[in-house]
């Protein structure tokens, strides 16, 4: 039954054990991508070092995977609908583990640049296709809502492991090989996937729009474009124009969508105060988190002095809740209400993130590891939930396209979230005085970012040196309590914007027998 057409298992979902193991492939996807966006925050030093990137450049490759899969997400996720999602998800985890090894071995700013936009080109079909086809594998609601927290739990697993992994490999190898890690876990996705995956798409999709494809494109890249270089550099002719294209590219998808027979996303799905609510707190809660996890990791190798080994490990707590949360988030849901998990979640994280305003540049780890804990629980609660809601609410047909949405508000939230928190660490960063008779040249690389600082130090006198480090050391973390308050600022409005658009919301209730003892029978069996 694994290898049959998804229809043969619709007549009886509840019995056939391959489901889950066609679940065990797609968790390789999720962890694909999750260890990808996390090792980079570790290798961010060694990167400066090697390649001495500017600061802009440096955030540029920080956000530009992000950028691009946001802007290809929605028309992705309407591609697998079309084509086959096993079929894009495939095709998509052979592209990423290519264009891996092009970021391995890049020899420049530029060229990093340059392949982490085709890694995001790549990103964009993986997880659009696992969420879509857990909706379509899974047709009981308990069992999807405990699919999507072990979906959920994978990628917060992956953001542990890309961590402790790539701190190992970069105490052992050279930065690229944090890329490379991907190599095997492609292989694996695809030589089993094969076998295991069902395939399933629209039976009556229509054509792709090529058009709607260029729009939303143009649109979201254009938008986040203007909001990033205006954070950083102020606004300018160049960076308005280029807000004004994006803006006028997705009105004119939005239009067009409402037009044609056949959209790329049906934007009717946004009329349901649920779907919406739940994508808006999405955006808004990546938006308050992002920028300060993508300056953790350097807060605590740079300033702290940790290595990439135990950074890495500093960092588990926050995927420690996450997966306990994840896997609880559907029972939670149901027993308690929608929007009490998902509201109560974001407050916790908000509040949670507010307390490292009083950061400074010898803070107990035990002060850190709660708080990473906190997010992590609050984060799994909110966005286990929210996936569900936003699944429950379409048509399975329409399943890649809503999955689509979600991931696009993900990823638009990150890349947001970096260029605005990220600009305000850089900004205060760059302000920081220089200690006298520093050389004036030594001083501007040092001022570019704080991995620029420390290796710049390496080449003037000791008291010189020591005095260079410490002052750039104490700007970034004033910039990084800055950040961290604007982020809890925001991360407290997604908790009130959840309160009251999840009003009412329900998850879809599934048959008496419950899907965790299912499960623990099938992995007894030895399935």
């Amino acid at each position: 039954m694994i290898g049959t057409d998804l229809r043969a298992t619709e007549t009886d979902p509840r019995r056939s054990p391959g489901r889950w193991l066609a679940l065990s492939v797609l968790v390789l996807a999720v962890l694909l991508v999750a260890v990808d966006a996390t090792v980079l925050g570790l290798a961010t030093p060694f990167l400066s070092e090697n390649l001495k990137p500017s600061g802009t450049q440096l955030l540029w490759i920080g956000d530009i995977y992000s950028f691009v899969i946001a802007g290809l997400l929605v028309s992705m996720g309407s591609l697998g609908d079309r084509i086959g999602r096993k079929k894009l998800l495939l095709t998509g985890a052979v592209a990423f583990g290519a264009v891996s090894v092009l970021n391995a071995y890049a020899t420049s700013p530029e060229m990093m640049i340059v392949a982490r936009a085709l890694l995001g080109v790549a990103g964009a079909t993986l997880m659009p296709s696992t969420l879509a086809l857990i909706r379509n594998i899974f047709h009981d609601p308990k069992e999807r809502s405990l699919a999507i927290g072990i979906w959920g739990a994978a990628a917060s697993a992956g953001a542990a492991m890309g961590p402790v992994v790539g701190g190992f490999l970069l105490e052992h190898f050279w930065w690229g090989s944090v890329f490379l890690i991907n190599l095997p876990v492609m292989a694996v996705l695809v030589v089993v996937g094969v076998k295991l995956l069902p395939e399933s798409k629209n039976p009556a999709p229509g054509p792709w729009d090529l058009q709607s494809v260029l729009l939303s494109l143009v649109g979201i890249v254009g938008v986040v474009y203007a909001i990033k270089e205006a954070a950083a550099h102020g606004l300018r002719w160049d960076i308005a124009a280029a807000a004004v294209l994006g803006v006028a590219a997705l009105v004119r998808f939005v239009r067009r969508q409402l037009r044609i027979r056949h959209p790329l996303l049906d934007m009717r799905l946004f009329r349901n105060r649920g779907f919406s609510g739940a994508v808006l707190a999405d955006l808004l809660t990546i938006l308050g988190l992002s920028g300060l996890i993508f300056f953790l990791s350097q807060y605590l190798q740079l300033v702290q002095g940790r290595g990439p080994l135990e950074a890495g490990v500093a960092e588990l707590p926050a995927a420690v809740g996450a997966v306990t949360a994840g896997l609880l988030a559907g029972r939670a849901a149901r027993r308690f209400s929608v929007r009490l998990v998902v509201a109560g979640g974001l407050a916790g994280v908000g509040l949670a993130t507010a307390s490292l305003v009083v950061l400074t540049e010898n803070t107990g780890y035990p002060m850190l590891g709660a708080v990473l804990l906190v997010v992590g629980v609050g984060a799994g609660f909110s966005f286990t939930v929210t996936a569900d809601v936003i699944l429950s609410g379409v048509p399975k047909e329409q399943a890649g396209a809503a999955s689509a949405v979600s991931e696009t508000a993900y990823e638009l939230g990150a890349a947001l979230g970096i260029a605005l928190l990220g600009s305000i660490v850089t900004g205060v960063y760059r302000g920081f005085p220089t200690p006298a008779e520093v050389p004036a040249e030594t001083a501007a690389a040092a001022h570019e970012s704080l991995g620029g600082a420390v290796e710049a130090a390496r080449v003037i006198p000791g008291q010189q040196s020591a005095e260079l480090v410490a002052a750039a050391q104490e700007a970034f973390v004033d910039g990084l309590r800055i950040a961290a308050g604007a982020g809890a600022a925001v991360l407290l409005a997604a908790s009130v914007v959840a309160w009251f658009l999840l009003r009412g919301q329900k998850l879809e209730d599934g048959s008496e027998d419950g899907s965790e003892d299912e499960l623990k029978q099938l992995v007894d069996a030895g399935h």
